[in-house]
């Protein structure tokens, strides 16, 4: 019994092994197809990541060089897009009052500020930037009014717009909303050491008390 038995599992055996060399010639492209495209994704991945990397550092050392030679004006001239937009923006309005590119900052934070494209973080940042730079200038109500936004809970910047706001207040006369205001920025849990020490020296200056 034993050899007929040996021979039905030599020929079941030929079948399976059979059976997979169809499969495999009939299937097999799809294996070849998952490695090359497995392959291929990596190498994409890391060509993309080297241009990234690549195009960042040239942005980078047209930045430097702009600013070196011409200050906040020479980052007109550097072309990007996007986040990078943004930031060039920033870096202009920051740089604004160490050179005479004032009024192209503001215009450039102005239009930041209002493109709904740019992320929101960038926007509020702008905003800010905007009110601060032109406080010397701009009534408080008009200040507080484009600030409200900025403190909403949860803004990026709801600490900051407070601070700022406290300012206007107290610039308009209401002094006790402001010292209120400052109060609750210094007992703030999110407030920075920095914030709660300004927030406490302008309560004084007000003639407030620290609660």
């Amino acid at each position: 019994m034993s050899n007929p038995e040996s021979f039905i599992d030599e020929v079941n055996d030929e079948v399976r092994r059979d059976n997979l060399y169809k499969s495999l010639r009939r299937y097999g492209w799809i294996g070849i197809v998952a490695v090359v495209a497995l392959v291929g994704g990596a190498s994409w991945n890391e060509w993309n990541k080297s241009n990234q990397e690549a195009a960042a550092q040239a942005l980078g050392d047209a930045v430097l060089s702009a600013m070196d030679t011409e200050g906040a004006a020479g980052l007109e001239a550097v072309a990007a897009d996007g986040a990078a937009a943004s930031v060039l923006a920033l870096l202009a309005a920051a740089r604004s009052d160490e050179s005479d590119a004032a009024a192209a900052a503001r215009e450039a934070l102005s239009a930041l500020a209002a493109d709904l494209n740019a992320d929101a973080v960038y926007r509020d940042l702008a905003a800010l930037k905007l009110v601060m730079l032109t406080a010397g200038e701009t009534p408080a109500s008009e200040r507080i009014t484009a600030l409200t936004p900025l403190a909403a809970p949860g803004a990026p910047y709801r600490l900051l717009a407070e601070e700022q706001i406290a300012l206007a207040e107290a610039e308009a006369g209401d002094v006790e909303a402001a010292i209120s205001r400052l109060n609750l920025l210094n007992d703030d849990s999110e407030a920075t050491a920095g914030l709660r020490q300004r927030a406490s020296q302008l309560i004084v200056a007000l003639g407030g008390s620290v609660e």
